[in-house]
């Protein structure tokens, strides 16, 4: 049964929040990587992306806490299935967040697949499409202006749709102590996870499609700060902690 519900969109830290809840005894945790290995689950998010009714019950069963996409899409209903978890929101400066999902997952979603890509990936690019950047994004996140507008209105319905002593808003920046205070668990005693979302990401990508480098940069680019394409800025959440 979902404990914790990750209510942040794509690229805010999700992959460290990630490893951050398995630490702390929230695992397993569900996340888009996560996908590539159990394809089984693709029909279901397509089917609530389509606005058909689904058992979240028996999506998340196996599952204690969810992060990144697909379930951010769907932090409503899924807060409304498990009433009592706790929704953690995480949030990232709009500019590098911008920055590097579009030189990293969606440059992946859109880049034409070759002939011989895993089947797998090809199935979670279809739903990526579907469920995020035609669903959320309505086929317009090369719209700059648009695309950090459907953020900014997405987090501020969380804010808005979840009441207080139920929602933490949380920088992965900030470090164990928030997080734990809020899960009511002891701070461990070892440095907050700093995962590297966009280089097992583009890993994934490469080992499943041949993309290559759609992203921008592979994993050594991200951890100089490069790995944004050009941009200058750190791919890690926003301030200091990687994704």
């Amino acid at each position: 049964m979902l404990e914790v519900i990750g209510a942040g969109v794509g690229r805010t830290g999700t992959l460290s929040l990630k490893t951050a809840l398995e630490r702390l005894g929230f695992g397993p945790c569900h996340h888009m990587l996560g996908l590539f290995e159990d394809p089984g689950q693709i029909p279901m998010w397509q089917a609530a992306s389509r606005g058909e009714a689904v058992d979240w019950r028996q999506v998340y069963a196996e599952y204690r806490s969810t992060v990144d996409w697909p379930g951010a899409r769907f932090w409503r209903e899924i807060s409304g299935a498990f009433p009592e978890a706790k929704v953690v929101l995480t949030v990232r400066d709009p500019e590098s967040w911008y920055a590097s999902a579009a030189s990293s997952i969606h440059a992946a979603a859109v880049a034409p697949p070759p002939e011989d890509a895993d089947e797998g990936f090809l199935r979670l690019r279809e739903m990526s499409l579907e469920v995020v950047w035609d669903g959320v994004f309505d086929g317009r996140f090369t719209d700059k202006e648009h695309a950090l507008k459907v953020v900014a209105e997405h987090d501020a319905a969380v804010r808005e749709g979840v009441d207080a002593g139920r929602l933490l808003v949380f920088r992965v920046s900030e470090g164990w102590e928030p997080l734990c205070g809020f899960l009511g668990v002891p701070v461990p005693d070892e440095p907050f996870p700093r995962s590297n979302e966009r280089g097992r990401f583009m890993d994934e990508v490469r080992e499943r499609s041949a993309v290559g480098d759609a992203g921008g940069g592979g994993r050594g680019d991200d951890r100089d700060g490069r790995g944004d394409g050009g941009a200058g800025m750190r791919d890690d959440g926003g301030e200091g902690a990687a994704e």
